[in-house]
């Protein structure tokens, strides 16, 4: 499915709808979806990094980047730290939408979900024949893996389980539930990008659902090299053609220019009134 780009918004928007309900759309959802229902927690990378910046004094390089905060914190007091302090971070469980209630309700094969606090693993929570793989990190655990798979009730599972469930819900930076997997500091991501072109830290099974399908990304910015690293290798071998709304008078040149070379068409409007088309679609 091609959405033209002379489409209006709202033209754009019932194709993506259209989409979706056939499950050839892959929802790639950031924190920005739920943003408005968050209240005190961190829902942007800028956000978390001045959680951290509350919590000790960071230096001038590592102001601003949750990713360099977690690693000064990391280095200079513990990696059990940092957990503690994701833990305080995201303690408040953040309430799922109606859009994420409307996803879960699609069984669609695979959803991803980019942010930390774990609002559609709720949402599918109400429903029946799905699975989680969450990325891991590596720091302390003596094991060469790069994801975990859980099922509903939280308990981990293997993989053969986890393929064979209806939807797969890929959550690639960890989540605080079920088991408080964080992807957070520098070295954790250096581990990971020193592989992922070659796709190993992303599981087989969600390899498999991206094949051929669209992407939608939702509540997602890309200001930032790793965001954009992340996003580009889990849409590798997936269609062509992907939609991302936004607002285009927001966005930076690297966002834009990521925006062309991934062949995402733009979808300029108000997320809430987005959101709130895709539901009634």
């Amino acid at each position: 499915m091609t959405i033209a780009l002379d489409l209006c918004p709202s033209e754009a928007l019932a194709s993506v709808a259209a989409g979706l309900r056939a499950g050839s759309i892959v929802p790639y959802l950031g924190p920005g979806v739920a943003a408005a229902g968050a209240l005190a927690t961190p829902m942007t990378p800028e956000a978390l990094a001045a959680f951290f910046g509350t919590k000790v004094a960071l230096p001038k390089r590592a102001r601003g980047n949750a990713w360099a905060s977690a690693q000064h914190i990391e280095s200079f007091k513990h990696r059990r730290t940092v957990t503690a302090y994701m833990d305080e971070a995201f303690g408040v469980p953040v309430p799922p939408t109606p859009f994420h209630a409307r996803l879960a309700a699609l069984g669609l094969p695979l959803i991803v979900d980019s942010w930390y606090t774990g609002e559609m693993r709720q949402a599918l929570a109400q429903h029946d024949d799905w699975a989680e793989v969450q990325g891991i990190t590596r720091a302390g655990i003596g094991e060469d893996r790069w994801f975990r798979f859980y099922g509903p009730d939280g308990g981990e599972i293997d993989a053969r389980r986890a393929a064979a469930a209806a939807t797969l819900l890929y959550t690639p930076h960890g989540s605080t539930i079920p088991a408080r997997n964080f992807l957070i500091s520098d070295a954790d991501y250096v581990e990971v990008l020193t592989e992922i072109d070659i796709q190993t830290p992303i599981a087989e099974c969600v390899r498999e659902r991206r094949t051929g399908r669209s992407f939608l990304f939702a509540g997602c910015r890309f200001h930032d090299q790793l965001l954009r690293s992340y996003a580009r290798q889990i849409m590798k071998r997936s269609s062509d053609t992907h939609y991302a709304i936004v607002d285009l008078q927001q966005l930076t040149r690297n966002e834009r220019r990521f925006l062309d070379e991934q062949n995402i068409t733009p979808i300029d409007t108000p997320l809430d009134t987005a959101l709130e088309q895709l539901i009634a679609g």
